[in-house]
């Protein structure tokens, strides 16, 4: 069994880390560099930067603020939010990610995700879904814009679809439990899982330590993400992997 990886997200707005509740409502949490020296020493596996406004302001990554991450860590990190074209890879695999994600560019070009996996090797192309619970229950749609779009389509088949274009890991982030504390959305989480062959980061709603053992055992998720647990010193990476570890999740402790 590979070892899960337990990666904060740090959600970047204006330069600074911010957290908020179903992708709205932000609260400052600090500045991005010193967050990440304090995860990287902490036993964090990976970073995540999503910058979340990037696409919405139609504007370019914050490459400054990637740059001085990647010379103050040495874990891996992967950037998403505001990736639209090849060239947009180039420069954030350029100053020092290890991973670029790309959601809304690739739904309007999903020729994007091969494009980017033949030039620099699908392992470094993430996928970033986020999905809504449909009203009637019958599955989950595709989110773009930050979380401001419905697109309509359904989320285990753009999964499938983009994992086959090359998209070598997919962030799936539930829109209905972001930022709630209730739990990751198990149904999803192991649908996608279930349908792809490639790892799956569950990413909204931890709240204790029981979510990340269910994400991982019921949700069939490879990797944890999280954000305000994290940030706001609820609950520390070191704990929940010796809890994961005694309860036989093999984990880097």
């Amino acid at each position: 069994m590979n070892k899960i990886r337990i990666i904060p997200c740090l959600d970047i707005h204006n330069g600074r880390v911010v957290k908020g509740v179903n992708f709205v409502d932000l609260k400052d949490a600090g500045d991005p560099v010193e967050i990440a020296k304090a995860y990287a020493m902490s036993g964090a596996d990976e970073l995540v930067f999503l910058d979340i406004s990037a696409t919405t302001d139609k504007r370019d990554i914050n490459l400054d603020i990637m740059s001085k991450i990647a010379k103050a860590i040495s874990i891996p990190f992967a950037v998403a939010g505001g990736i639209r074209t090849i060239e947009d890879f180039r420069r954030v695999l350029g100053v020092g990610a290890n991973k670029a994600g790309i959601n809304s560019a690739a739904i309007a070009n999903p020729n994007i995700l091969k494009e980017a996996a033949d030039e620099f090797g699908k392992e470094r192309v993430v996928l970033a879904l986020d999905a809504k619970k449909r009203a009637d229950g019958t599955g989950w749609n595709v989110l773009k814009n930050g979380g401001h779009e419905d697109t309509g389509i359904d989320a285990v088949e753009w999964a499938i679809k983009a994992t086959g274009l090359g998209a070598g890991e997919i962030i799936l982030t539930s829109f209905d439990r972001d930022g709630t504390k209730i739990g990751y959305d198990l149904e999803l989480t192991r649908a996608i899982a279930e349908n792809v062959s490639v790892p799956v980061i569950a990413s909204g709603g931890a709240g204790k330590l029981e979510h990340f053992y269910d994400a991982v055992t019921i949700g069939k998720a490879d990797g944890l993400l999280a954000a305000s647990l994290f940030h706001f010193k609820e609950l520390e990476i070191m704990e929940l992997k010796r809890y994961l570890n005694d309860r036989g999740i093999s984990v880097r402790l």
